[in-house]
Formats: C-alpha cells, sequence, structure tokens
C-alpha cells in the first residue's frame, strides 16, 4: 500500500510557472514508477509524464519542453515533483500524483491547477 498526497496547485496567469510535489508513504521501497496525471472537466485522464526510479523521463507530447520531472534519491522519503513552466490556459486541469507497485497503480487525492489567460 501507497498513500500520495500532492501540494503545490493554484491559480496563476497565462506564462507562469507552478510547481507541484507529492509525498509518498507506506510500501515506498517498492515503487516502480511515478508520475503525474492530469483531468479536465468533461475529459478523460491523461497522461503529462512519469519518472521510473532509475530516472527514465516520459512526457506528453503537449507539455515537453515546458514540464519538467524528478524524483527524490532518499528512498526513506519518496517524492516527486513536477515544474511546470509557460503554462497556458489549457493546462488547467486537476493534477494526480501516481505510483505504480508491480503494475499496480495508486493515486493521490489531486490539486487544482487553473491558468488564466
Amino acid at each position: 500500500q501507497v498513500q500520495l498526497v500532492e501540494s503545490g496547485g493554484g491559480l496563476v496567469q497565462a506564462g507562469g510557472s507552478l510547481r507541484l510535489s507529492c509525498a509518498a508513504s507506506g510500501s515506498i521501497f517498492s515503487i516502480n514508477v511515478m508520475g503525474w496525471y492530469r483531468q479536465a472537466p468533461g475529459k478523460q485522464r491523461e497522461l503529462v509524464a512519469t519518472i521510473t526510479s532509475g530516472g527514465n523521463r516520459n512526457f506528453a507530447d503537449s507539455v515537453k519542453g515546458r514540464f519538467t520531472i524528478s524524483i527524490s534519491r532518499d528512498n526513506a522519503k519518496k517524492m516527486v515533483w513536477l515544474q511546470m513552466s509557460s503554462l497556458k490556459p489549457e493546462d488547467t486541469a486537476v493534477y494526480y500524483c501516481t505510483a505504480t507497485i508491480a503494475g499496480r497503480p495508486y493515486w493521490g487525492q489531486g490539486t487544482q491547477v487553473t491558468v488564466s489567460s
């Protein structure tokens, strides 16, 4: 079991930046992949970025060059961060932290990001 708690969402103007944080607790030694998904009103949840415990990163095309993802190296305290820059109104969504253990995903409660034009 893994528990995930996100923080850092909020309201920002277009072109601005935000940094999302996610702290994992529980069976953190078994985490293979951590990342972020988002869901806008009326749309399906979609991948934003993921990072493996080995540091391999994957980004949605829509955020490449604007978002970066990083993960803590301290196995006693597993955290993942999403640095978002050059934000656009279409980035507005609830952002969910996710962690995968043996193929099973766990989800945080989500944090709202709103980008005004």
